[in-house]
């Protein structure tokens, strides 16, 4: 690609990131008015977030379809359009049937989007020869943070009102996202398979990796023998697993850390939010730091002590019974998970580039499971041993996880090999 449709490319995936971030934290940071406007109550809540992961689970399977048919880039677009069709309908939802109903086409779009700009992402980073997948991502924190921002300054003019203003917001967000980006998008994201991902170690595993593997991706017109190329089911477990985790911690620390800071640790109101806040904004560090630490270090460098210090962290949560120990903790929690995902999909994308919109979905499907299980199980077993003592789930976790990372070994964000 020519240098200034590779900087339109990433200025144009970066904004997909950036709106799939402000519409999700849109939505729950709009909940209170929600409440407010249609009566539902905090058990019905939980029960259409549990649907909404499953409705995002079947998004990610229908972008798999329609990058295969289309493009990932046709993804993208539908899905931003569906996520302000629903975002609408939710603002204008009266009632608890109508609300549902919104989120149910809200949801769709939402795995839509995460399943595509991921496509687009990973395959970005295969173009421009450099680790870049980490700021994109860190385009969806810094948008979430902005969304969160936006939600408190409309509700001056009341809670309910300014829920409202702020999916409106969303609304133009997505849909002029969508719209205004088309043209700058990928046209394709898979490449052909054959000669060019090759080992640089001469070492080929029988689970479909390569450590050391180097990814030459092929012009964006080039056809994707995608019927001939198995799907690397191994490496998709393996990877799909690390991300998993990652979304166990980011899950049980997003919906249960200010309640542990506020209810047994007896936090003030003002402090109880802190946990949250010093979380969200170690991941935003990490995510801007991952992409120059890779390039200098490879990922297995940056993997393994980063998931070593959320592990640490989250040790520190569980064990010290403490407000300011719960905060340090959050944060260094924050640092593993804000770049162990990023790190996952950049080496999956080089399992199989001619199926790397179908590994990519597949991967993807793993961050829900992981949201449902940091979500549910710390809250089934707070009722047991309480918050503190739960958070050591997601530690515990970790621990096997850093298993995976020696897999992470590769070279595809190093210039591509020549191809004759």
């Amino acid at each position: 690609m020519q240098e200034v449709a590779v900087r339109r490319a990433r200025v144009a995936v970066g904004a997909t990131y950036a709106a799939q971030g402000f519409g999700y934290a849109t939505v729950v940071t709009a909940l209170p008015g929600l409440k407010a406007r249609t009566g539902i109550e905090d058990d019905t809540i939980a029960l259409v977030l549990l649907m909404g992961a499953l409705l995002a689970a079947a998004g990610s399977v229908s972008a798999e379809r329609l990058a295969r048919r289309w493009s990932s880039r046709t993804a993208v677009v539908v899905g931003l359009l569906a996520q302000a069709v629903g975002l609408a309908f939710v603002a204008a939802a009266t009632s608890v049937p109508s609300l549902v109903g919104s989120f149910v086409v809200f949801a769709l779009g939402l795995g839509m989007v995460d399943a595509s700009c991921n496509m687009q992402g990973v395959a970005l980073q295969h173009r421009v020869g450099r680790a870049i997948l980490s700021t994109l991502f860190a385009c969806l924190t810094v948008a979430a943070i902005l969304a969160a921002l936006t939600q408190s300054g409309l509700a001056r003019f009341g809670t309910t009102t300014g829920a409202v203003s702020a999916l409106l917001v969303a609304v133009v967000v997505a849909a002029g996202v969508a719209l205004v980006v088309r043209p700058s998008l990928l046209p394709r994201t898979t490449a052909p398979a054959g000669p060019q991902a090759v080992a640089t170690d001469g070492a080929h595993h029988a689970d479909g990796i390569a450590p050391g593997a180097r990814t030459g991706v092929a012009p964006p017109d080039a056809p994707a023998e995608t019927a001939r190329t198995p799907l690397p089911r191994a490496g998709i477990w393996l990877f799909g697993a690390l991300v998993a985790v990652a979304f166990v911690v980011d899950s049980a620390v997003s919906s249960w850390s200010t309640v542990y800071l506020h209810d047994e640790l007896l936090a003030s109101g003002a402090v109880a939010p802190l946990g949250y806040a010093a979380y969200q904004g170690a991941v935003l560090l990490a995510r801007l730091a991952g992409d120059p630490l890779v390039r200098r270090y490879g990922r297995v460098r940056v993997a393994a002590p980063t998931g070593a210090i959320a592990a640490v962290g989250l040790f520190v949560v569980a064990l010290v019974p403490s407000p300011g120990a719960a905060v340090l903790g959050f944060a260094l929690a924050g640092i593993g998970a804000g770049t162990l995902v990023p790190l996952a999909f950049s080496a999956a994308g080089e399992l199989a580039p001619a199926r790397l919109d179908d590994v990519v979905a597949r991967i993807n499907l793993f961050n829900y499971a992981g949201a449902l299980l940091g979500a549910v199980v710390i809250g089934l077993l707070s009722e047991v041993t309480g918050l503190g003592p739960a958070f050591l789930v997601p530690a515990l976790m970790l621990v096997p996880a850093m298993a995976v990372v020696p897999r992470l070994a590769g070279r595809s964000t190093s210039p591509a090999p020549a191809t004759r």
